[in-house]
């Protein structure tokens, strides 16, 4: 339920600034009761993806294209070394215990958010949003409340103006499909349950991005 409703807003099928179906259309829509959306909808709001108005509904806060305008004091004063030091200690376990705590429909929610990764060939803002919704989903499946928070935060310093730029002006069609490659291996590796293989695609990755980086300085 939460990962689907994250996924809907990380990639704008329900836009910034827009209100969200009532929490009964929500549960219909989605096969749940309503109060499985209320704690959803309360996940939601505490990570700043949407707020509620009273008598008006719950409103979509989550902005892609403006989110350093939203990052936490911690993730605005992180630095580049800073991020890639947190993220090579977070990643690679926290693969690993989604490898080893994912249920089935965590898995499922992974899959839609790589076909739709999948369908993206050159756009570069809509690839980082899905990348970071791909990340935030193993974070979730972990099912370890203090490192989802804890990524939470990495996902906020991930949002940085250095990193978006740096990330527009490298991601080229042609890296785009270099990278769908990754996550479709990544993918098939969680979903075999396959630690060894996942661990070092995400090593990878991280290597990837210390390439990019050093490349700007």
């Amino acid at each position: 339920m939460i990962e689907t409703l994250s996924t809907r807003i990380a990639t704008q099928e329900y836009a910034t600034e827009e209100r969200l179906p009532s929490e009964r259309q929500l549960a219909q829509d989605l096969g749940v009761a309503r109060n499985t959306v209320r704690e959803a909808l309360d996940q939601l709001e505490a990570r700043g993806m949407i707020r509620r108005r009273a008598g008006s509904g719950s409103f979509v806060t989550y902005d892609p294209d403006g989110a350093t305008d939203a990052l936490s004091p911690v993730a605005a004063d992180t630095g580049p070394l800073h991020l890639q030091v947190m993220r090579g200690i977070l990643e690679p376990e926290m693969v690993r215990l989604a490898i080893v705590n994912m249920p089935p429909r965590q898995i499922e929610a992974l899959s839609g958010v790589l076909s739709r990764m999948e369908g993206v060939q050159t756009d570069a803002a809509a690839f980082i949003r899905l990348e970071e919704e791909f990340h935030r989903l193993i974070a979730e499946g972990t099912g370890n409340p203090l490192l989802i928070a804890c990524y939470n935060l990495v996902l906020d310093a991930r949002r940085q103006s250095f990193r978006t730029a740096m990330y527009r002006r490298h991601l080229t069609p042609a890296r785009i499909a270099i990278y769908q490659r990754g996550y479709n291996g990544l993918f098939n590796a969680i979903a075999a349950r396959d630690i060894e293989e996942a661990s070092e695609f995400m090593k990878l990755a991280l290597v990837e991005d210390q390439r990019l980086l050093l490349q700007e300085d």
